[in-house]
């Protein structure tokens, strides 16, 4: 199968499938240390570490931050054209590199003041890459968060391949949980389903009332953020061009945007 119906596979999965597990994982408390899944030291599965790397590509190119090494699903990849249910571990949503982590990644490379000596979570973190920028800026602490275990085995990985210890990765569903206390939540790409996006509404904006975070959001413009009521709260912060390869494999979209998350009354439906 060409990796275009991979792509459009993972695009309405990602809209049906993962934003349903998302929303019906139960929440809890989150802890920086109890609820880590993985840590520096934390040996992987030898047999997924070497199914992910004969099946995986090591990349650093097409993309916004080719400072980062990732392992990612290319055409040069078996899975590119074999029958996506032939993947035995989920859909692989984190084997591509969305162009909203991809913005704010290149963002924070770009402006390391921004997390420099600040506690970061990166939610719905895929790849790792933003918490990679992150951590290569200078982030005190980096807590990465996917509800996919595969994805989390995926970020160890790929600090391996950019010279990092591994961050703490959480595996479960935080959002609704009690606001935890970091200096910065970023978020790519998770704006793809709309009970998922009002979820994200009300505990962000729980976590800047509570804690006052700061959040930064990155999403290249799809229908469903735009059209959201979260847009109303956004402050576009810097756009950036796409490689023509990501154009390519996100149907053609150009651009893609950091924004910050400022509502205008946090206390408000809390």
């Amino acid at each position: 199968m060409a990796f275009h119906g991979w792509k459009r596979l993972l695009l309405v999965g990602r809209q049906n499938t993962f934003g349903k597990a998302w929303r019906s994982r139960k929440a809890g408390p989150l802890r920086w240390k109890r609820c880590c899944h993985w840590s520096a030291g934390k040996s992987l599965d030898p047999e997924v570490r070497a199914f992910l790397e004969e099946n995986t590509e090591v990349t650093s190119s097409g993309h916004l931050t080719p400072e980062i090494r990732l392992r990612l699903l290319t055409p040069r990849c078996r899975f590119w054209r074999e029958k996506p249910d032939l993947w035995p571990y989920g859909d692989p949503f984190w084997a591509i590199y969305w162009p909203g982590g991809q913005a704010l990644s290149r963002y924070i490379l770009d402006n390391p003041c921004v997390v420099k000596g600040r506690s970061v979570l990166d939610l719905g973190s895929g790849c790792g890459a933003t918490a990679i920028a992150a951590v290569m800026s200078g982030a005190s602490q980096v807590l990465a968060n996917d509800i996919d275990p595969i994805a989390g085995m995926a970020m160890i990985l790929n600090c391996e391949l950019n010279h990092l210890n591994p961050f703490p990765i959480a595996i479960k569903n935080i959002i609704n949980s009690e606001a935890g206390n970091w200096d910065l939540i970023v978020l790519g790409d998770m704006f793809y389903d709309e009970q998922l996006a009002d979820g994200l509404h009300h505990w962000l904006r729980t976590c800047i009332r509570i804690q006052q975070t700061e959040v930064l959001i990155g999403d290249p413009g799809r229908h469903q953020f735009l059209s959201h009521s979260i847009r109303s709260q956004l402050r576009k912060v810097i756009e950036y061009s796409l490689p023509e390869y990501t154009r390519q494999e996100n149907n053609g979209l150009t651009s893609s945007i950091v924004w910050s998350y400022q509502p205008s009354n946090s206390s408000e439906n809390c």
